[in-house]
Order: structure tokens, then sequence, then C-alpha cells
């Protein structure tokens, strides 16, 4: 079966999720099958692996729903996967389709991402008021992908898709890490918390920011980049010099953050998965995050949960781990809970959905 994967969501220089998504799942199917990738920008290839692609218009384009006939039905492809709902089927002739819903945030956090145009923007608010456009969407696939169970229980509450719905949850890198000791601090003796994220709304960087007023000899590591506006904004909110904005870090300064830091937190409201806490747990870095149903799946019995709207609870979940043996319990936890999530898994996963699609015979017009 000849197989074509839009990566034309990935990010360059640097991941978010769904491209973390999108790169991980490509690589681990690639050692299984091969794999055409679909791109629109050469510079993306620096984050994939080394796979033949072909190249054609953004995802986003306003020729999107007509990607079938300029660029995906001269390949002939059996079967055509996408990390994302959003593909274009216009046209469509002789492949099958399998799209991705990764989570049902904006049906109540309408806030589109900035990175869009604002004609997409409005789109996108637009198609969230109702589940009936999300249905047509869906509908046109022969299969359904999602990443996390919570998401699949939600599609399911609302019956948002006729097709099968599978669930194949993100990955982590396997490496050997060094065993982790009880942290006692950086050279200005305080511990770090570490948080990997956006500052949209629903990510409420805000109560990790006031918390900081409760935990004195602690300091909040922000990695990710930041614009001049929100760094301002959230460092007013924690005492001065308890915030650290990193503005983006390297793969090998992510990972030793995690490695030395007393915990990776989030107060999200609402999330699809969050793939940085799986890369934490895999560190070996516990975590300290919201009580919302999606992170219960991921942190398991490795987390320590507070309510995500209490600065105070945040703080006392991070103090409820300064006994020694506590953390070193959670740390232990964190990186047998870790071994749940692997990219080997979740590319035999994906494998075994599109051979059973092709049993079941070919696309119509083949």
């Amino acid at each position: 079966m000849k197989i074509i994967f839009d990566c034309r969501f990935t990010k360059f220089p640097r991941h978010d999720g769904i491209s973390r998504y999108t790169a991980g799942l490509v690589e681990a199917f690639s050692k299984l099958h091969p794999v055409t990738m679909l791109i629109h920008d050469e510079r993306q290839l620096a984050m994939l692996p080394d796979l033949p692609w072909i190249k054609t218009r953004p995802g986003h384009s306003l020729l999107e729903p007509f990607v079938p006939l300029y660029a995906l039905n001269r390949e002939k492809p059996d079967i055509v996967f996408c990390p994302m709902q959003t593909i274009g089927s216009t046209g469509r002739k002789g492949y099958k389709l399998v799209l991705t819903v990764h989570d049902m945030v904006f049906y109540r956090t309408r806030t589109p991402p900035k990175e869009f145009s604002p004609i997409v923007r409005a789109i996108w608010f637009l198609y969230h008021l109702a589940y009936w456009p999300e249905r047509l969407t869906l509908n046109r696939a022969e299969a359904v992908v999602t990443g996390s169970y919570n998401c699949e229980r939600e599609m399911n509450v609302v019956h948002l898709t006729t097709r099968p719905l599978v669930v194949i949850r993100p990955g982590i890198e396997e490496s050997a890490l060094p065993q982790r000791a009880y942290p006692v601090g950086s050279a200005d003796g305080t511990k770090s918390l570490v948080y990997m994220g956006t500052f949209m709304p629903n990510k409420n960087v805000e109560t990790l920011a006031k918390a900081m007023h409760f935990l004195p000899g602690y300091t909040l590591r922000l990695l990710s980049r930041v614009s001049d506006e929100t760094r301002e904004r959230i460092a007013a909110l924690a005492p001065p010099g308890s915030i650290r904005f990193d503005n983006g870090v390297s793969d090998e300064e992510y990972l030793a953050a995690l490695l030395e830091a007393t915990a990776m937190v989030s107060a999200c409201r609402d999330e699809g998965f969050g793939i940085p806490l799986i890369e934490g747990l895999n560190a070996g870095t516990p975590l300290v995050i919201s009580d919302i149903p999606v992170f219960r799946e991921v942190g398991g019995d490795a987390a320590v949960f507070f309510n995500q709207e209490s600065p105070e609870a945040f703080a006392e979940a991070v103090r409820s781990m300064d006994e020694p043996g506590e953390w070193m319990s959670l740390t232990a936890r964190a990186r047998a809970h870790a071994g749940e999530f692997s990219w080997e898994k979740s590319g035999r996963q994906l494998f075994e959905l599109f051979t059973s699609m092709m049993a079941d015979g070919p696309a119509a017009g083949r």
C-alpha cells in the first residue's frame, strides 16, 4: 500500500504539540512500512526524518479544499493520513482518508491561534460555534484518529463522527537517562519548577505566577518563547525574581532543565493531551498539574493534582514533595508511567489501522 503522511503542520525551528506528534508518528510508522511525506516548506525537513517527500501548498491555503486535484490524486496513494482534520478532499479519487482530532478545547475556549491570518481565524471561530461542521469534516474520511482516551470519550458523548475512532497517543523518545537524585537547588539556592507550553488563556500560566508568592525558595522557569507584552504581564503577578523567562530552549537545554527540576508544572484548564508532561515523566521529573480528566490519563500515579484556579492549592501541591522520600517515590513512578507512551507502539497502531482499512477493499473510484 502507498501511504502519504501530511507533514505540513510541522513547525520550525522548534516543534509545537501537533508538530512533535507528526514527526514522532511518521518516523515510527516509517520503520514498519514505506511512507511519503507531504510538506509545504523544505525547512520542515530539518524537523522530520529522512524520508521521501513531495511539496505542495500550506494546509491553511485558501486552495486547500482542492489539494487532491493539484497534489494528491496524481501520486495515486492508497491512504492519506493527516494529523489534523483540515486536509481538503474535493475531487478525491482512489484513496482512503484518515483524519485526526486532538481535542475538543476550542468548543469551550474559542480563541483561534494567533499565527493564523484574520480570515482563517474568523473561519476557525465560526467553525467551533456548533458541532455539525466538524461532523461533516470528519465523516468524509474512512477513519478518525484521536490522541487520548479522554478525547475519544468527549467525541463519543456528542456523536462527533460516525466513522471508526481509533486512539493513537503521542509517544516519547527512548533514551538512557541518569538516575535522578533529590533536587537540592541551583547555584542560587532555589529549586526550580519548569513549564513548557504556550501562554494561551486555557493554559492558565497566571495561576502558576501568582503561586510564587507562597513558594519562597522556588523559581518558576517558563521555557517557551514569549512576547514582551506577555512577559511583563506574567512577571507582574509574581514576586520580583521568582520567574525565569528562558524564551525558548534547545532540546539539550530542555532536557537539562527537566533533569534538575523539582517538578514539571501546568495549571491548564483544558487540554488535548500535553506532550511535555510525558517528556517530563521520561526524565523522572514528577508532575504537579491541574486536576482535569486528560491530565489524570497522562499523569497517572506519578503526578500531584491541584485545583487549577487556586494559586494556594498549587503551592501546597508543590510543598507536598518537600520530603525526599515522597519526591523519590514520585520520580520512580514517573519513569514507570512513562513506559506507557511509546512512539513504537503508536506507529504499530497506525500500521494496523491502515492494514485493516486496506483489507476492506480499495477506495471508491480506485
